[in-house]
């Protein structure tokens, strides 16, 4: 069994639920009312995708995004 690293982003929206995805495997995202929670089912999604991926028989290439910067930006419309 093989063991990968994956970045994930975590997001907490308006109504208080934490939503995470994982750029490097587009689509795969999960959401929770807990971050113990979103963690353990952003696991269990990725998991997921990856048996997916090897039943299609895709090659799994792995492209982490690199982390730039969080910025502010004001807008006027």
């Amino acid at each position: 069994m093989k063991t990968y690293n994956f970045r994930i982003t975590i997001e907490q929206n308006g109504d208080g639920i934490y939503v995470a995805k994982c750029p490097a495997l587009p689509g795969c995202h999960t959401q929770a009312k807990s971050y113990d929670l979103v963690i353990k089912r952003m696991q269990e999604a990725i998991s997921l995708c990856l048996e997916v991926l090897k039943k299609k028989r895709e090659k799994l290439e792995l492209i982490q995004p690199k982390f730039v910067a969080w910025q502010d930006l004001a807008v006027s419309v």
